[in-house]
C-alpha cells in the first residue's frame, strides 16, 4: 500500500509542476497577481512531494519490499543497511527520481530565499524550473516508473552491483546530481531574463551565488568519484577518460568559464553573450550528461540501462531546452553593445582568454566523447579515442591557464601596473627549488637518469608552484569573494602538483608470491604473510595480509581481498592501501595460481592525495565565493 501512496505522491508531483509551469505564466500574461504569487507556494509543495516521493522508495528499500520490481533488481535482504537505502538510486529509475528530487530542492530554495526579489522576474524563472520539472516527471511516470508491482513478488532480490556496495555509492551520487541538476536554476535566470529583456548589474548578483553553489557540488561529486575509482576499481589510476566521467567534467569546465564570465559582467558590463551562451550550454551538457549515462548510447562502467526508448526521451528532453534557448537567444538578444576601454593586460583581458581556454577544453572533451559514436553511426568503422588524445591537446591549454593564473592575484580592472607583474616573477626561484627538491625525493633511493627528468613534469610543477606562491603570498583582503577565489586558485594548484608527480613518477609490480615472499618496490619491502578465508553479509572472500618495511623498520600492516559475489555471481577486488600525505602504497590481489600462491600487483603512488584534498579547497572555495555573493537585490 505504501508503494502506491508513493506513485500517488509522484502524480502529484506532476500536477503541481504542471501548475508551476502554466498558472503563474499566465498570471504575468493576464497582470494576475494572485496566480504570480502562485510560483512560490506550488514551488514548494513540488519539494515535498518529491521528497515524500523520494522517502517512501528509501523506506522500501530498507523493509525489502520484493513486490516492487525495481527493489528487487537492486537490493537484496543480506545487503547492510545502509547500502540498501543508498541503492534507492543506484539503478536507473531511481537515479532519475533523485534527479527530479535535486531539482525541487533547487526549485524550492530558489523560491525561498528569493521570495522578497523582483517578482516578474522570479515568477518568469519558476515557471521554466516548473516545466523542466513537468517533463522530467512525465519521463519517470511513463518509462522510469520505481514503483511498478512484481506479481508475484520476488521472494528475494538480485543484490545491488557490486561496484556499487560501497560508501562511495552514498556520496558521490546525489552531490553530483546536486551539480547537475543546480546549474538549472542559472538557465532558468538567464531565458527569463532573456523573455523579460533585463540584462544588468544586478542580475549577474542574483546568477552567481547558484552557479557557485552548483559548480562546488558538481566540484566534490567528480573529486569523490575520481576518489572512489582510485580505490574500487583496482587498477591504480584516477582518471580513465571514460564518456561518463567527460560527462561531468564537460558541464564544469564551461560553468568555471561561466563564473569568470558573471565576474567581469557584474563590473564592467561586457561579455553579456558570452554569460548567456555558456549558460545555455552548461545546463545542456548536464543534461547531454543524464542522457549519456541512462541511455546506454556509450559503452560506459557507469551506464545504467540500454534502453532505447529512455534514450529517445532524454534526447528529446535535451533538445527541447537546448534548441529552445538557443533559439529564443537569437531572437531576444538585442542588448546593446557596451564599449569598455580597457589594456591588452589586464583583468579584462585574463577573464576574457579564461573563458576562451575552458571553452576549447570542453570542445576538445564533447569531440573525444562523441566522435567514436557518431563515426560508428555512418557506417565508416570503429574508432576509439583513449587518453593520448586527451593529454596532448589538454595540456597546452593547462600550461596556458596555469600562466594566466599566476598573475591573477595582482591583476587590475583596465591595466596591470608592470611593477605588480615584476613581483609575480620573483616566486618563480622558490618555485624551481621546490620542484626539484620533490623530483630528487622520488630517486632519493636510485639514480636519477636523466631520461626520467620529464619536461613536461618539470614545467608543470614550476607553473604549478609559482601559482600558489603568488596567490598564498599576494595582499589579502577581508573579503569573503576573493577568499574563495583564492582558496579555489590555490586548491586547483594543489591538485595539479599532485596529478602530475603521482602521474610521471608513479611506480608499479605485478608478482607472484607464496607466503613468507618479499618483494622490494620503490624503497618499501612488501612480505607477503598469508591469506585466510571469510564470509561477508553477502559475499565470500579471500583475503590477504602484507607487512610493509621501510629501512627494517615496520611502516604498516594492510590486507587486500578478493570477493565473490554469491547473488550476482560477481568477484570484486578490494585493494589495500597504505595512505600518506607524500604517498600510498597500493596492493591488488589477482588470480589464486596454486594452493598458496597470488598474484600481485604493487604500486607506490606519490603525492596522490594532494590531487584531491586540493579538489576540496577548489570546492570550499567555491561554497565561501557563494556566501559572499548571496542575497542581490534586483
Amino acid at each position: 500500500m505504501l508503494a502506491e501512496l508513493g506513485f500517488i505522491s509522484l502524480l502529484f508531483v506532476t500536477i503541481f509542476t504542471a501548475c508551476l509551469t502554466l498558472l503563474p505564466a499566465y498570471g504575468i500574461w493576464r497582470k494576475n497577481s494572485f496566480l504570480m504569487q502562485l510560483a512560490q507556494p506550488l514551488s514548494l509543495l513540488y519539494a515535498i512531494f518529491t521528497t515524500t516521493t523520494l522517502v517512501i522508495l528509501a523506506y522500501a528499500f530498507a523493509t525489502n519490499d520484493f513486490s516492487l520490481e525495481y527493489v528487487a533488481q537492486h537490493s537484496n535482504s543480506h545487503l547492510p543497511l545502509f547500502y540498501q537505502i543508498a541503492a534507492t538510486w543506484g539503478g536507473h529509475e531511481g537515479s532519475m527520481l533523485f534527479w527530479l528530487f535535486s531539482l525541487s530542492i533547487w526549485t524550492g530554495c530558489f523560491a525561498w530565499f528569493n521570495r522578497h526579489t523582483d517578482p516578474r522576474l522570479i515568477t518568469i524563472t519558476l515557471s521554466i524550473m516548473g516545466l523542466i520539472g513537468f517533463c522530467f516527471a512525465l519521463f519517470i511516470l511513463g518509462l522510469s516508473n520505481p514503483f511498478q508491482r512484481l506479481f508475484p513478488a520476488a521472494l528475494e532480490g538480485r543484490d545491488l552491483n557490486p561496484m556499487l556496495q560501497d560508501i562511495g555509492l552514498i556520496v558521490h551520487p546525489p552531490l553530483l546530481y546536486l551539480g547537475y541538476v543546480g546549474f538549472a536554476i542559472n538557465f532558468a535566470l538567464i531565458i527569463a531574463s532573456l523573455i523579460t529583456q533585463q540584462f544588468n548589474a544586478a542580475l549577474a548578483r542574483l546568477c552567481r551565488p547558484w552557479v557557485l553553489a552548483s559548480w562546488a557540488f558538481l566540484t566534490v561529486g567528480i573529486i569523490l568519484g575520481s576518489w572512489w575509482a582510485y580505490y574500487e576499481l583496482g587498477w591504480g589510476g584516477w582518471w580513465f577518460w571514460d564518456p561518463v566521467e567527460n560527462a561531468s567534467l564537460m558541464p564544469w569546465l564551461l560553468a568555471t568559464g561561466l563564473l569568470h564570465g558573471l565576474i567581469i559582467y557584474e563590473k564592467r558590463g561586457i561579455l553579456i553573450y558570452w554569460v548567456m551562451l555558456l549558460s545555455i550550454f552548461t545546463f545542456a551538457l548536464s543534461l547531454l550528461g543524464t542522457f549519456i549515462v541512462r541511455s546506454g548510447v556509450l559503452a560506459s562502467v557507469h551506464a545504467f540501462t540500454i534502453d532505447p526508448q529512455r534514450g529517445h526521451a532524454l534526447l528529446a528532453i535535451f533538445f527541447l531546452f537546448t534548441v529552445g534557448g538557443l533559439i529564443l537567444f537569437a531572437l531576444r538578444a538585442n542588448n546593446p553593445p557596451s564599449i569598455v576601454r580597457f589594456h591588452a593586460v589586464s583583468k579584462e583581458s585574463a577573464l576574457l582568454i579564461t573563458n576562451i581556454l575552458f571553452s576549447l577544453a570542453t570542445l576538445i572533451v564533447f569531440v573525444g566523447t562523441f566522435y567514436p559514436m557518431i563515426f560508428t553511426m555512418m557506417g565508416w568503422g570503429s574508432i576509439s579515442v583513449g587518453t593520448p588524445y586527451f593529454n596532448r591537446l589538454f595540456l597546452p591549454l593547462l600550461f596556458l591557464l596555469l600562466g594566466l593564473m599566476i598573475f591573477a592575484p595582482q591583476a587590475t580592472w583596465q591595466k596591470l601596473p608592470l611593477a605588480k607583474i615584476k613581483r609575480a616573477s620573483y616566486w618563480v626561484i622558490p618555485a624551481i627549488m621546490l620542484t626539484f627538491l620533490q623530483i630528487w625525493q622520488q630517486h632519493t633511493f636510485q639514480t636519477i637518469e636523466i631520461t626520467s627528468l620529464s619536461p613536461i613534469a618539470i614545467s608543470l610543477l614550476i607553473l604549478a608552484w609559482w601559482m600558489l606562491f603568488n596567490t598564498l603570498f599576494a595582499r589579502w583582503y577581508f573579503d569573503l569573494k576573493q577568499w574563495g577565489m583564492r582558496l579555489a586558485h590555490i586548491g586547483l594548484a594543489i591538485s595539479v602538483i599532485g596529478g602530475t608527480i603521482s602521474n610521471y613518477y608513479a611506480e608499479e609490480i605485478s608478482v607472484k608470491m607464496k607466503a613468507g615472499d618479499t618483494q622490494t618496490l620503490h624503497q618499501y619491502q612488501f612480505t607477503y604473510l598469508g591469506y585466510r578465508n571469510e564470509i561477508g553479509p553477502n559475499y565470500t572472500a579471500e583475503k590477504t595480509f602484507f607487512a610493509i618495511h621501510q629501512q627494517q623498520k615496520l611502516v604498516a600492516q594492510v590486507s587486500a581481498e578478493r570477493r565473490f559475489y554469491d547473488v550476482r555471481t560477481m568477484n570484486m577486488s578490494e585493494v589495500g592501501i597504505v595512505w600518506g600525505w607524500f604517498q600510498d602504497l597500493y596492493i591488488v590481489l589477482g588470480n589464486k595460481l596454486s594452493p598458496d600462491e597470488f598474484a600481485f600487483r604493487l604500486h607506490y603512488k606519490p603525492y596522490i592525495r594532494w590531487l584531491w584534498l586540493g579538489g576540496l579547497l577548489v570546492m570550499l572555495g567555491g561554497f565561501l565565493a557563494m556566501w559572499a555573493a548571496r542575497k542581490p537585490k534586483l
